[in-house]
C-alpha cells in the first residue's frame, strides 16, 4: 500500500503545479497528493495538446476551444477567453463560437426530419437543410470558413455526431484547411469531450480517407489504408 506523502512534500508538489500553470484546479491537487506519476503524465499530455504551439495560430485555436468548452458546459476553463482576447479575438467571435455550439445541439433535428418524415418530405435534403441553417448562423461574420468547419468538427466530436463530423471534415478540405490543422482542432475535444469520443472521431476520418471520400495527402492516405487492419482490437 502506498503511503500518503507528508505535508512538506504536498506543498512542494502543489507549488510546482502553480508555478507552471499559474493556477491550481481541483484535479491537480488530488493527483499531486495521490498519483504524482499520473499528474506528470497528464501534465505532459496537456502541455503537448494545447500549451505547445503546433499548427494553428492562437486566435483560431482559442476560437475552437471556446466552441468545445461551450458544447461541454465546461465553465471552469475561462482562461481560454482571456487567451482568445489576447490573441486579438473579439466579443463578436466569442458570440459566434457560442452560437456554433448551440447550433450543434440542434443538429439532430435535421436527422429527425430526414428519417422520421421521409415519407411526407420525399425531397428533403438533410445536408442542404443543415448547411442552409448554418449559413444563417454565421451570416455577417468575418470568421473564416475554415475556422467554422474546424470548430464544428471538434464540437460534434464531443456529442458523437458522426454524420455531422463527416460533413464538416469534407467542409474543412473544401475550405483548404490543412490536415495538420484539422487534426489539431479535433484533438481539442479530447479532454473536455472524452478520449473515447476522440478515438471514434479519428475512426470516422480514417474511414473517410479509406473510402476515398476526401482528397488525403500521402501521409494521411497511409493512415487511411491502415483502417482495414483495425476491425477490432483489444489494446489501448
Amino acid at each position: 500500500m502506498t503511503a500518503a506523502p507528508d505535508e512538506n512534500e504536498v506543498r512542494a508538489r502543489l507549488a510546482e503545479v502553480r508555478a507552471k500553470r499559474g493556477y491550481l484546479l481541483p484535479h491537480h491537487g488530488l493527483l499531486a497528493i495521490a498519483a504524482p506519476a499520473l499528474l506528470a503524465g497528464y501534465d505532459a499530455a496537456y502541455t503537448a495538446l494545447t500549451l505547445t504551439p503546433r499548427t494553428l495560430h492562437e486566435r483560431p485555436k482559442e476560437f475552437i476551444w471556446l466552441g468545445v468548452l461551450t458544447a461541454c458546459d465546461e465553465a471552469i476553463a475561462t482562461h481560454h477567453i482571456a487567451k482568445f482576447r489576447a490573441a486579438g479575438g473579439t466579443d463578436a467571435e466569442i458570440e459566434l463560437a457560442i452560437r456554433l455550439a448551440a447550433f450543434a445541439d440542434g443538429a439532430s433535428r435535421f436527422a429527425f426530419a430526414a428519417e422520421s418524415w421521409a415519407r411526407h418530405l420525399p425531397t428533403y435534403d438533410r445536408a442542404r437543410a443543415y448547411r442552409d441553417a448554418l449559413r444563417g448562423v454565421v451570416a455577417d461574420s468575418n470568421v473564416p470558413a475554415g475556422w467554422v468547419e474546424m470548430a464544428l468538427c471538434a464540437i460534434h466530436t464531443t456529442h458523437r455526431n458522426w454524420w455531422e463530423l463527416a460533413l464538416h471534415i469534407k467542409g474543412a478540405y473544401a475550405a483548404d484547411v490543412s490536415e495538420m490543422a484539422l487534426a489539431e482542432a479535433i484533438s481539442y475535444a479530447m479532454f473536455p469531450g472524452s478520449i473515447p469520443n476522440f478515438v471514434d472521431a479519428c475512426g470516422v476520418w480514417q474511414g473517410m480517407i479509406a473510402r476515398g471520400e476526401v482528397p488525403a495527402s500521402p501521409a494521411f492516405a497511409l493512415w487511411g489504408a491502415a483502417a482495414a487492419e483495425q476491425k477490432g482490437f483489444d489494446g489501448a
